[in-house]
């Protein structure tokens, strides 16, 4: 019982996963005997109603809220001055966590606009980071996500996201990307004057990390 109180206090105030031997270091125990309480603490969560779950991510241990009071939660983040990431952010990040290691050229050719500032503002909330340069002339950087990713994000591994295949875009995103791949603008709306070339990213990103 006082094994379980302790880890709970623990994870309750860090900002990362605990590794089950760093709490194993921490408390003393062996990481079987933190395992196993870990393992009762996780029941006991459920079992007893409790407001938060406990979830292996990242190579660690942390603890998230129960998404039955998901709707409770994001009131409370939405009426109090949390920044969140735009939707540029989003759609940028997406394209990085499905087709890492991936170029800046690459996402702003996928994206159909610049991201220079969108994707300097995931590295500097530590969603994204520099993982490498391809082996093209010019050697440009290679981006890919980060363990900040996969905590924000409640995963395990980049096995642990969703597949694509279910997801089909709607028919204006269709339409939209007919013309790009065509080399032609929208006939209607506020993209009629886009083309297939990059354009600099109007969207502000006022959004830090989560």
């Amino acid at each position: 019982m006082e094994l379980k109180s302790i880890l709970e206090s623990l994870l309750f105030v860090t900002d990362e996963p605990l590794a089950a031997k760093k709490l194993a270091e921490l408390t003393g125990r062996t990481e079987n005997d933190v395992k196993e309480a870990l393992a009762e603490l996780k029941e006991d969560l459920v079992s007893q109603g409790r407001g938060i779950r406990l979830k292996a991510i990242a190579g660690g241990y942390r603890l998230f809220t129960d998404t039955k009071n998901r709707v409770y939660v994001e009131k409370l983040v939405l009426s109090s001055d949390f920044r969140r990431l735009t939707q540029a952010g989003l759609e940028t990040l997406a394209i990085v966590a499905y087709r890492q290691p991936i170029t800046r050229g690459e996402i702003a050719g996928i994206r159909g606009v610049s991201v220079d500032s969108v994707l300097a503002n995931l590295i500097a909330k530590g969603l994204v980071k520099e993982v490498g340069k391809e082996d093209v002339p010019g050697h440009p950087t290679l981006y890919g996500t980060t363990e900040r990713f996969l905590e924000s994000f409640g995963l395990e591994g980049l096995n642990e996201l969703p597949e694509l295949e279910g997801f089909e875009p709607d028919e204006e995103t269709q339409r939209k990307i007919r013309f790009r791949l065509a080399g032609a603008a929208p006939e209607t709306g506020s993209d009629s004057a886009e083309g297939s070339d990059p354009k600099p990213d109007s969207s502000s990103e006022t959004v830090a990390a989560p």
